[in-house]
């Protein structure tokens, strides 16, 4: 499974999941469609309604003590989804969305990654609201 599937997997599950009760969450899970594997040999399904990014990273934020500044940072955002945010690691997801801006690890790009996730997001279904999405 790749970096960005392991980002959407994290915010689509808790926002699926938040507001209704476990039974009909699972039930809507297991008669979701499947999309096609993707090329890290995961099975990734889009959300059946889109799922409010903005507010599943405020209700993480809210339980993890504030989460940083995940609204703009990468290295914050990664945290916030209890993933590795090395530079290895954000040097892999930039390769894997074809980020190439600025050096590994700079500002410019790390703003880059965070923008790239927050367009992938939305083009899989996650309703990304405009403090989320960048200059």
């Amino acid at each position: 499974m790749g970096i960005f599937n392991t980002i959407m997997d994290k915010i689509f599950q808790h926002g699926s999941a938040a507001g209704r009760p476990a039974a009909v969450a699972a039930a809507q899970t297991a008669a979701a469609p499947t999309a096609p594997a993707s090329p890290g040999g995961a099975v990734t399904a889009a959300p059946a309604q889109p799922v409010d990014v903005g507010v599943v990273l405020d209700q993480l934020a809210a339980a993890n003590g504030g989460g940083g500044n995940y609204q703009s940072s990468i290295v914050d955002l990664l945290k916030l989804l209890d993933m590795d945010s090395s530079l290895a690691a954000r040097k892999a997801l930039a390769t894997e969305l074809n980020v190439h801006v600025g050096a590994d690890g700079t500002a410019e790009e790390n703003v880059a990654l965070h923008k790239s996730v927050m367009q992938k997001l939305a083009e899989n279904g996650g309703k990304i609201p405009d403090s989320l999405k960048g200059q």
